[in-house]
């Protein structure tokens, strides 16, 4: 199971939930109807608290404007990202601008999130040049006024808060594989393990780790955000992020166990809607029998520069 993993700036800090481990969701009213917990959380409402989410890492260079353009650090597999338009300006038009600044960055090629959202649309324009489709996410919402789904989390699969450097470690040792991406160098390590804590001294973040039978298998992250721009009295959102599962633990309850306890915890901390964009191919049906409402998706591309 995959989810995408922007993690936001932290937020204002809240009170701090229990750090005792869970094998699934807290007991509650799990028979509310998704229509009922939806009432307090507008579709417009969701769509702005997904568009205000991104991801730029320690060692990343931002550029905002018409198009947010991010520079990944080396060790990141992206690369360089394009999101977020909003210009009167032609798409060819900006597409140039993001090509020419992915030159100059040196690097081969530009991922570009694209949602219907987007203005002026650029989707037909990044076809047009070769680009290809890589990935699509949907944008899945669940008001926690309501209590927690109950996801059947199976016998021998637990869920755990995430405290000390060995767990994080174990963390790392799931994400490489799933990511395709680099272990985490001393350094790294390091200033993940200082961003842990932060967050969690702060109330302001959080990552699960899931074992089946004792191995980890399976994690996830959580980042706590203020209300979206033009809601501020919605409460906080819980942004999951970065969910991942070995492919052989996969099927076998894990995901719905790192799910259930950020779902448990972020309730803890005060949050009012829980968020993710989840690949439509794995998490995405699993969220959404969990009872996350769908309320839009995104498309990835991949243009060579």
């Amino acid at each position: 199971m995959q989810e995408r993993v922007p993690t936001p700036s932290r937020p204002t800090p809240a009170p701090s939930p229990s750090d005792a481990p869970s094998t699934g969701p807290a007991s509650g009213p799990a028979g509310t109807s998704p229509a009922a917990r939806d009432a307090p959380w507008p579709a417009a409402a969701v769509l702005r608290a997904a568009a205000e989410w991104t991801w730029v890492p320690d060692g990343a260079e931002t550029v905002a404007g018409d198009v947010r353009l991010v520079r990944y650090p080396e060790w990141f597999s992206t690369g360089a990202l394009a999101s977020q338009v909003d210009s009167d300006r032609s798409p060819a038009e900006l597409v140039d601008e993001v090509v020419d600044r992915t030159r100059a960055w040196r690097r081969p090629s530009v991922g570009w999130w694209v949602t219907d959202g987007d203005r002026p649309a650029v989707e037909d324009e990044l076809r047009r040049r070769g680009a290809v489709h890589e990935d699509t996410v949907a944008v899945l919402a669940l008001p926690l006024d309501g209590g927690d789904p109950d996801l059947a989390v199976p016998a021998g699969v637990t869920a755990e808060l995430v405290t000390t450097g060995e767990q994080l470690r174990e963390v790392d040792a799931v994400n490489v594989p799933v990511w395709d991406q680099q272990p985490l160098t001393p350094e790294r390590f390091d200033a993940d393990l200082a961003e842990l804590r932060r967050g969690l001294a702060e109330a302001a973040g959080l990552r699960v780790l899931a074992r089946l039978h004792g191995r980890p298998v399976s994690t996830g992250g959580v980042t706590l955000a203020d209300p979206p721009a033009g809601w501020p009295g919605l409460g906080r959102v819980a942004r999951l992020w970065g969910a991942a599962t070995l492919p052989d633990a996969r099927g076998r309850g894990a995901y719905r166990a790192v799910l259930a306890e950020r779902l448990r915890r972020s309730r803890a901390l005060g949050a009012s809607l829980a968020l993710v964009q989840g690949r439509v191919g794995t998490s995405a049906p699993v969220l959404v029998r969990a009872g996350f409402r769908r309320y839009g998706e995104e498309r990835l591309y991949r243009l060579a520069v």
